[in-house]
């Protein structure tokens, strides 16, 4: 905060010091350390040891934070100044064992337990989709069962991978059986693609997962899915999980499991737009793998992707502080 405690500390000023000056921090604002406290926490976590074929999401998370020097203060598809609305503060990375998948996991998910239990809510930069799952375990020791928002060119719900039973294709599987969603509340959203299957159809409807698929979003449009979404999750409290290769190749193509045919990220920003009444709890963007990218195309798609999720808290947070 600044010396006036109610005041959030906001990004530094670009007209004083260039965008591409000083250290990367998301959207260049300040570190937690130098806050003290934030209500929402970008953290990242450099973990791509879960993944089935193209490695590298690692890298995202700083990749995200390079491509976030452009954000500005102002949202205007929001009309809301999220950094002035909450303290949103950068909180460094989430250092996990890349050599054992199960200890990661455990420490991951105790991070979390960390950063929650300040109050605050995560905006996760990932890394590969394992990490999803150590942060619902997290987010549900807080709020109960959540509602999921699962936006991703695959199910991820998959049993195991060479027998291994936590890797980027398995964590939502893991996540209803451990019973942290809530089963009445749970969609995919873009996906696409040859499955090895139809019983991965079956097996991930019994999970209780509705499907909008990336042809949907094309033919009823970003406002009728998001619509259909908010119906669906009602007032239940909320996590959205953001596989950037929801996206098409050709608006992320550095990712480690591109399929063709996905959404644009203009369909991608203004569904989640359209959830901003939302009770957003905490949210990821993972699978962001920069060296298949070009031009940092991936990383601005994720980066404006984490700043609509970021405005949409700092909008709740703000209204709940009006409200007492």
């Amino acid at each position: 905060m600044s010396s006036d405690q109610n005041t959030p500390r906001g990004p530094i000023d670009s007209s004083r010091v260039p965008r591409y000056a000083g250290p990367a921090t998301f959207a260049r604002l300040p570190r937690l350390d130098e806050v003290g406290t934030a209500d929402v926490a970008v953290v990242g976590i450099p973990f791509d040891s879960g993944v089935s074929y193209r490695p590298g999401a690692r890298f995202g998370g700083n990749a995200i934070r390079e491509a976030s020097r452009l954000l500005r203060p102002y949202n205007p598809a929001q009309d809301a100044s999220p950094f002035a609305l909450a303290q949103v503060a950068d909180a460094g990375d989430i250092a996990a064992n890349p050599f054992n998948i199960n200890e990661a996991v455990e420490t991951i998910e105790a991070a979390a337990d960390d950063l929650l239990a300040t109050g605050a809510r995560m905006m996760t930069l990932g890394g590969d989709h394992t990490v999803a799952l150590p942060l619902l375990r997290s987010v549900a020791k807080k709020h109960g069962p959540v509602a999921l928002l699962h936006f991703d060119a695959h199910l991820d719900t998959w049993d195991t991978y060479f027998g291994a039973e936590y890797t980027h294709g398995t964590p939502f599987r893991r996540a209803v059986e451990e019973g942290i969603l809530d089963t009445s509340a749970l969609s995919h959203v873009g996906t696409r693609g040859p499955l090895y299957g139809k019983q991965d159809l079956t097996d991930d409807e019994k999970m209780g997962f509705g499907i909008v698929t990336s042809a949907d979003v094309y033919r009823r449009g970003a406002d009728e899915v998001a619509d259909q979404l908010r119906q669906r999750i009602g007032d239940r409290p909320l996590y959205i999980s953001i596989d950037i290769d929801c996206l098409d190749p050709a608006h992320a193509p550095g990712t480690g499991t591109p399929e063709a045919g996905g959404m644009t990220s203009r369909e991608l920003l203004e569904i989640l737009r359209g959830l901003s009444s939302c009770n957003l709890v905490s949210a990821d963007v993972v699978e962001v793998a920069p060296a298949y990218d070009h031009a940092e195309i991936t990383a601005v798609a994720a980066s404006h992707t984490a700043y609509e999720l970021t405005t949409i808290m700092s909008r709740q947070i703000a209204a709940s502080r009006t409200a007492q």
